[in-house]
């Protein structure tokens, strides 16, 4: 189910680095590339988007609007992981024709950089690196999450190249 989004007149549109999420607080801030006061980023609105993350200094695109306590980000528009990280690692260029596959989240815990994933329909566990994750623009998963993943081969098994919330599948086929 889609939920319409009403945005007021005022509201402007904004490109911008994530400088902190933290999803046990429920929000963060992300600096304007056009300089300014931070802008908070609820977890309502990214969840709006279709997230429950974000990874620090992924790049987003977002209205936001002027409030009696700053500016805020009213609705997420794009998403793109850390620029740092793109141009640094090739592990998702080397798996980027492998399918996206279906998948719930079996546990994640941040504080450990790990976790693992199922793929729908399999029983073999896919191992989800904190790396992989900040790579796909992700800070974290919840247990039970639907995901989709780019799974290669590694030497212990099944490990995720690719991390994404469900919903990235509809625009990435």
């Amino acid at each position: 189910m889609t939920k319409n989004i009403e945005i007021a007149d005022d509201t402007s549109f904004v490109v911008g680095r994530v400088k902190w999420f933290d999803v046990v607080k429920g929000f963060g801030f992300v600096v304007s590339d056009t300089g300014g006061p931070d802008i908070l980023l609820h977890a309502n609105v990214l969840r709006n988007f279709g997230q429950s993350s974000i990874a620090d200094g992924s790049v987003v695109e977002m209205n936001v609007q002027q409030t009696d306590r700053g500016m805020q980000a009213v609705e997420v528009l794009s998403v793109a992981p850390p620029i740092d990280l793109v141009d640094e690692d090739d592990a998702v260029d080397h798996v980027s024709d492998a399918p996206l596959t279906p998948g719930r989240v079996k546990w994640f815990d941040k504080a450990k950089g790990f976790g693992f994933a199922n793929a729908y329909g399999k029983t073999d566990d896919v191992f989800l690196h904190v790396e992989v994750l900040r790579r796909c623009g992700l800070a974290d998963l919840q247990a039970g999450e639907a995901v989709c993943l780019r799974i290669e081969d590694g030497e212990r098994g099944k490990m995720a190249a690719e991390v994404h919330y469900w919903d990235y599948a509809l625009s990435h086929k």
